[in-house]
């Protein structure tokens, strides 16, 4: 008589990705600038712009299951969702992330940079892409396959510290016009760089339809982190 092997038990961890920190607040930036917003900033990032504002979420954060993270999201309450870094695309469980949110009903936004692959981003999420200039250091990164991917669901941010990346992004605009394939191409002034007033004017004076953002965020509570 032969005897049969036991049954082998396979364990199947659950997905999980590296977590800064889960904050609710008021939008700051992009079309849903002003409404209430919960924020999952995910931890790491392959970029060193040298404006960075969150560099706190490079390293460090705790690993949490996307079932936990889901779990919490939905005891806030909050409609919209913003996955943001770091760079949350550096995790490849950013994208089941994203469908999960999207299936459980919120309205859900991305943040991402420009030198990273948006192929597989639920097409449900609202992609803002944050083109690099030469002020950030990290132009030379902009992954430029990713215009063909842009809807008018999604938006552009181009985050400018002088004239001169302005007039660089117009140059930029020339050469590549999918951008405008995006819903807003918007126009942040890097924060305490650049004169408002000036900018303001070079986008009265540019053939390109840009919106001008500020960062609401940092008016109401500069640069306090989780805000």
């Amino acid at each position: 008589m032969s005897l049969k092997r036991p049954t082998e038990v396979v364990t199947v961890e659950p997905l999980s990705l590296r977590i800064t920190e889960v904050f609710t607040s008021l939008q700051g930036e992009a079309l849903t600038s002003g409404l209430p917003t919960t924020f999952l900033r995910l931890t790491g990032c392959p970029l060193r712009c040298a404006y960075c504002d969150s560099s706190y979420a490079f390293q460090g954060g705790t690993q949490r299951s996307i079932d936990e993270l889901l779990k919490q999201v939905q005891s806030i309450g909050v409609l919209r969702v913003c996955v943001t870094g770091g760079e949350p695309l550096a995790q490849p469980n950013c994208l089941p992330l994203l469908g999960v949110l999207c299936d459980a009903g919120f309205e859900v936004s991305l943040e991402t940079s420009g030198a990273m692959d948006i192929t597989g981003v639920d097409n449900r999420v609202s992609i803002v892409l944050d083109l690099k200039t030469p002020g950030s250091g990290e132009s030379s990164k902009n992954l430029l396959s990713n215009l063909a991917l842009i809807r008018s669901k999604d938006q552009i941010k181009v985050v400018v510290t002088s004239e001169g990346d302005f007039r660089w992004f117009e140059l930029f605009c020339d050469e590549h016009p999918a951008v405008f394939d995006a819903g807003v191409v918007w126009i942040s002034p890097s924060y305490g760089e650049i004169d408002l007033q000036q900018l303001a004017s070079l986008i009265l004076s540019s053939k390109y339809p840009f919106r001008m953002q500020l960062q609401l965020h940092k008016q109401i509570w500069g640069e306090e982190s989780g805000r």
